[in-house]
């Protein structure tokens, strides 16, 4: 990785091709469409060069959590259907039809709502509706979803596309949620049989039923981490030979040694147990690398592992190096491989004790990132 004069040392680099290897691997999988979700800016991936190339690779839907990530797409050229997964906020209604994104119904109130501003508008709005099996979050229950649904079908200016739940425990392959879920969604979703009604697309399966429980593929399959080769859990089992797709590198900025005694940053939480090598890096909170990480994580120079020590900073953190030679300018890890070595987002997750969703969407639009593969795209215009 080159660096020019006027660029921030810390890089976040993306692979496209592995993004996309990805998909194709999940689609053999599950042998239904897919609906590749893009929200938080793609998971700290980028949210409109994620988006572009997976489009340009031929995924069936997206999927976002805000109307404002469906109008960022739709401004970038993105013509896939998309779905906005969150919940509606009324005054914002008519952005979504405006920009032809598909907005989630979770109440017959917020159909209504979607009604009125789709008659106002004169065209018709495309839904999916929300049942809540069990994640408690939005949507009507199951056992309410009969005058839902009938309500929704009578609607003249909504067009259903699509019905879906959320599961709640998938992550974990032994979770018996999945399986009464499940059992809850397909209970809710033969009402549409019950009035004789076209069934909608059925979705149910994250990144975690995809894995773990066929039986929740139904006719549409939502991954999201799965889709930057994260596993979604430590309990998850690697079904599928996914790929990550992210690196977080850095530079050294700084070099010392520290005498036994000493201690390191903030607060002094850390000791030189004996004379030692210390290097800096400009890396920290600042940019989502989490201060939980203090004398927890791992940094790689030269192919070899070394611990942060000393608490994180907000723009900077040091790792000790021991007895070995480390140069200014020189390349650090802290996401991905060098040489034989490598730092899964999965085990820095673990080690700040938090999830990979946590740790991905937290890299922010301090650190510059830069597209590998596909059609590359110049960092700047990353969202």
């Amino acid at each position: 990785m080159s660096v020019s004069a006027t660029e921030r040392p810390t890089r976040i680099l993306v692979d496209l091709d592995r993004i996309a290897g990805n998909l194709q691997r999940i689609r053999a999988h599950v042998r239904v469409p897919v609906m590749a979700i893009v929200k938080a800016n793609a998971y700290g991936h980028g949210l409109v060069p994620v988006a572009r190339h997976l489009q340009a690779n031929g995924v069936d839907q997206l999927g976002v959590a805000f109307v404002e990530e469906g109008i960022a797409l739709r401004r970038a050229g993105i013509t896939v259907p998309i779905l906005v997964l969150g919940g509606i906020f009324g005054p914002q209604i008519a952005q979504f039809i405006v920009h032809d994104l598909e907005i989630t119904v979770s109440s017959v109130e917020k159909l209504r709502q979607v009604e009125a501003a789709a008659q106002a508008l004169g065209r018709r709005a495309v839904v999916h509706l929300k049942i809540d099996t069990g994640m408690e979050r939005i949507g009507v229950h199951e056992y309410s979803a009969g005058p839902f649904i009938e309500t929704a079908t009578a609607s003249r200016w909504c067009e259903i596309k699509g019905v879906y739940s959320h599961l709640a425990c998938a992550d974990d392959p032994d979770a018996p949620m999945t399986a009464l879920q499940l059992e809850r969604f397909l209970d809710a979703c033969a009402h549409f049989d019950r009035i004789c009604a076209p069934m909608p697309l059925r979705h149910l399966a994250n990144s975690g039923g995809v894995l773990h429980f066929p039986d929740t593929h139904l006719d549409l399959v939502r991954p999201g981490i799965l889709v930057y080769g994260v596993m979604p859990d430590p309990a998850s089992r690697p079904t599928i030979a996914v790929e990550p797709a992210l690196s977080l590198v850095s530079r050294v900025v700084y070099f010392k040694v520290v005498r036994a005694g000493r201690t390191v940053s903030y607060g002094g939480s850390w000791t030189a147990p004996s004379d030692t090598r210390v290097v800096t890096v400009p890396l920290g909170y600042g940019d989502g690398y989490p201060r939980a990480l203090s004398s927890r994580g791992r940094a790689l120079i030269h192919g070899q592992s070394y611990p942060v020590v000393g608490r994180v900073c907000m723009d900077q953190f040091m790792v000790d190096i021991g007895s070995s030679s480390a140069w200014n300018e020189d390349e650090v890890v802290l996401i991905g491989r060098q040489g034989d070595a490598s730092i899964r987002v999965e085990a820095l997750a673990s080690a700040a004790g938090t999830i990979p969703y946590e740790l991905l969407t937290g890299l922010n639009d301090r650190i510059p990132r830069e597209y590998i593969g596909g059609q590359a795209l110049p960092a700047a215009t990353a969202v």
